[in-house]
């Protein structure tokens, strides 16, 4: 007789070195059982064909997920020259190929032409909709419609790499950066084409994959070690300023109204009380602060 699954509240953020081939989706309902979490949730996607920083989000700490969806990222990305594919990456069809005359110091030259503010014409292979159906579908089929470029912003790109055909690079961008048309783009200025050949990301706003856990090591723990492993509601509001209030002013603000705010704050803002987060506000046009988002953490 099979054992029904039984679900317990958990709060925390999961930092998780999301393996090849895995959906996020897939990575998120492998370790929210793990955990026996009855609600989690990720902080954007990363292709199965990447690995690296795949925030998860549990419990009170799922309210914040879609901050992340804004945040910078970074990831080391190895570009293969000399082969062109349908999809811009690996998983595509190869479309064209050509010699590679290239030697690092042609690299070196033209990586600064993609580094600023830059336009991006987003792939027919994603998940952006035209009419309501996403791209990815229409390319399936073999059709291709127009769209309209996208301005992102690519703060850095450091050669970490080149060997013949290979080229790694690491790229610091800015959210909605495709990194796989980064890769075509670099390839066509190059002369020989190009297309993503791995992806792997490495930061999500202040987020590092050194402290992530892969899926392997999770599953080996058990549950006290994987508990320690969770931090804190609040690991995905660190850059926001915070207030503590007190008494009144905090069972006022629990129950969603506004409470007095002191001098020089401004935007988004952490509250606690009792050394325990109790939700997110803004200044209202009264100059008090309204809460936005309340969480409820188990004691």
């Amino acid at each position: 007789m099979q054992v029904k699954k039984t679900w317990k509240q958990v709060d925390g953020v999961l930092l998780l070195d999301k393996p090849l081939g895995l959906t996020s989706n897939d990575a998120l309902q492998k370790v929210r059982r793990l955990f026996s979490a009855a609600k989690g949730g990720h902080t954007g996607t990363l292709d199965p064909l990447a690995t690296g920083l795949l925030p998860l989000c549990f419990g009170e700490a799922t309210k914040f997920s879609a901050d992340l969806l804004d945040a910078d990222k970074t990831y080391e990305a190895v570009v293969k020259l000399g082969v062109t594919t349908d999809s811009g990456d690996a998983d595509g069809v190869v479309i064209a190929t050509a010699a590679v005359n290239v030697v690092k110091s042609d690299i070196l030259r033209i990586l600064p032409k993609f580094t600023g503010d830059i336009q991006q014409i987003p792939p027919m292979h994603s998940a952006l909709k035209r009419n309501g159906r996403p791209l990815y579908e229409l390319a399936r089929q073999g059709i291709e419609v127009e769209r309209q470029p996208r301005a992102v912003t690519i703060y850095a790109i450091e050669c970490l790499d080149f060997s013949g055909d290979s080229l790694t690079l690491r790229v610091a961008c800015s959210k909605g950066t495709y990194i796989r048309v980064l890769a075509a783009d670099i390839g066509a200025v190059l002369g020989c084409g190009a297309h993503l050949a791995g992806l792997r990301r490495t930061v999500v706003g202040d987020l590092d994959l050194a402290h992530a856990v892969t899926l392997a090591e999770l599953e080996a723990l058990d549950e006290a070690a994987r508990t320690a492993l969770l931090q804190p509601v609040d690991a995905l509001l660190v850059t926001l300023p915070a207030v503590t209030v007190e008494g009144d002013a905090a069972e006022r603000f629990r129950h969603g109204n506004p409470v007095e705010l002191p001098e020089g704050f401004a935007g988004k803002i952490r509250v606690y009380a009792d050394d325990r987060l109790i939700g997110v506000g803004e200044p209202g046009p009264d100059g008090r602060l309204w809460p936005k988002r309340l969480v409820q953490l188990a004691i």
